[in-house]
């Protein structure tokens, strides 16, 4: 494997809750075009995790110290060396290892909606988190969150007229986050971190879709190289 290691979580779904809707006819009034009718996927509905890969990692929590496969730097050795969990639910910091660099490889199932045209909302039931991904500006300035700030884009390919595109995907790009855990052992991303994800869905083998997730965590202070 190369030393940059990219993250990749499969999602099988269980029931899907909205449709895609495209203009269709001549001389019909079409309707203006927003993210949520322009979409070349759909990733809504809920959700399982597979885990297929790093199952030591994900499914317990690894012992102290334990950074393997992270490229780390000296300042983070030092913040995994003093990890205290204890500390940690003193603070009111519970949901470190549940913050948008990590959360879609924590084990669980998530909800995905349509919040409104511009707007998925994402809901995880491990660590109860709610994300918005958000394919306009937000509103107004926001305080540092676990699940930051994300600008969500779509990447589409082919398709012609009013249709939906042949193909594509989503990007999210997550920003303005508290300080998290990469593993729930304390190894670190600071409130610097950039987290940058690709979102799929593809066909599953056995019936059904799977969501595929790819997730690179880019942080100038704890990491020497993209995660």
């Amino acid at each position: 494997m190369s030393a940059r290691r990219l993250l990749a979580v499969a999602l099988i779904v269980a029931v899907s809750d909205a449709g895609l809707v495209y203009p269709q006819g001549r001389g019909a009034a079409t309707p203006a075009a927003t993210p949520r009718t322009m979409a070349p996927i759909d990733p809504t509905g809920y959700w399982v995790a597979v885990v297929n890969e790093d199952w030591r990692y994900r499914m317990i929590t690894p012992a102290k110290g334990d950074y393997r496969g992270v490229p780390i730097t000296k300042e983070a050795l030092q913040v995994i060396n003093a990890w205290d969990p204890a500390a940690d639910e003193a603070a009111g910091n519970q949901c470190k290892s549940y913050g948008a660099g990590a959360i879609m490889r924590v084990p669980g199932r998530i909800r995905v909606t349509w919040q409104d045209d511009n707007t998925l909302r994402l809901e995880t039931d491990a660590g109860m988190q709610t994300r918005l991904l958000r394919f306009t500006p937000a509103q107004a300035e926001e305080k540092p969150s676990w699940q930051g700030t994300s600008s969500a884009r779509w990447e589409v390919a082919g398709g012609r007229g009013g249709g939906p595109p042949a193909s594509g995907s989503l990007t999210v790009v997550t920003t303005n986050m508290r300080a998290g855990y990469l593993r729930k052992n304390g190894v670190p991303y600071s409130e610097n971190a950039r987290v940058t994800e690709y979102f799929d869905v593809a066909p599953s083998p056995g019936g059904g879709q799977v969501l595929i997730v790819t997730t690179v965590v880019d942080d100038p202070r704890y990491l020497t190289q993209p995660f």
